[in-house]
């Protein structure tokens, strides 16, 4: 499938690197980019075994949603336009494969909130990131007032919300709303790298780690060790379980099939 918005590049072993191109706009997200990413996500190629999100550009990973397109919006509009970011960034969340957000620059508002919705987070030392909304008279509206909480605790996110200041990645960072950060140039590498160690392991274990961290997310201690004890239950049922264990015991390289 073609598209107007996004560049993508595919690396042998099943790295899918997802690149937001709207460099003009630095990448601000409308609603055409938002449909081509649900787009993306719901065909993307099942031989992809690990996602990295980034943005075009040496400026920006993407600097919010377009407010050229939402300063015309009413009422129902805005809830559906809210509804679409927040619905194809849950999508991501869920993939059953792992998504690495690079971050190479500007992630305000609704980049912030993209990069929230990937499974970790690494940046550029350039990188900025801000829930800036309330400067411009909206609140968060692609899931931010969630999953920012969630993240970095209320007491932070309250006051990066309620104040709409801008961190630098240093402290994006020191609140753990990013794994690691580095220079420039060794972003993207560092981004293959840690694709390249989830390679190493089992797909069926990770999609099944993943779908537990998930899931857990909101439930009680009792209900998400119930959840948890079952997905470990199942991984005795793969091919992949067997495999892991057997090369283990035997002292040799594991070969993973995702079964």
């Amino acid at each position: 499938m073609d598209y107007n918005f996004l560049k993508i590049e595919k690396i042998d072993g099943g790295i899918t690197i997802l690149k937001i191109s709207a460099p003009k706009s630095l990448n601000a997200l409308n609603s055409i980019i938002l449909t081509e990413l649900d787009n993306f996500i719901e065909s993307i190629d099942p031989a992809t075994r690990v996602l990295i999100i980034t943005g075009d550009g040496e400026k920006s990973f993407v600097a919010g949603a377009d407010i050229s397109e939402m300063a015309h919006l009413d009422e129902q509009e805005g809830y559906e336009f809210g509804k679409l970011g927040a619905a194809v960034f849950r999508k991501i969340e869920v993939l059953p494969i792992p998504v690495i957000a690079a971050i190479n620059g500007f992630a305000l508002g609704g980049g912030c909130e993209l990069a929230m919705a990937c499974d970790i987070r690494i940046a550029s030392v350039k990188a900025k990131f801000g829930q800036p909304e309330v400067g411009l008279g909206i609140i968060p509206g692609f899931s931010g007032t969630y999953r920012l909480p969630k993240l970095i605790g209320q007491g932070y996110a309250k006051e990066m919300i309620y104040t709409g200041k801008i961190i630098r990645a240093d402290e994006a960072l020191r609140i753990g709303l990013v794994n690691s950060i580095h220079e420039p140039e060794e972003l993207m590498p560092a981004a293959v790298e840690m694709a390249k160690k989830m390679l190493a392991c089992a797909p069926t274990a990770i999609c099944l780690a993943k779908l537990s961290i998930n899931e857990n997310y909101d439930l009680n201690a009792p209900e998400a060790l119930e959840l948890e004890s079952k997905l470990f239950g199942k991984c005795f049922a793969t091919a992949d379980q067997k495999e892991g264990m057997d090369a283990f015991l035997n002292k040799r390289p594991a070969n993973f099939e995702g079964k």
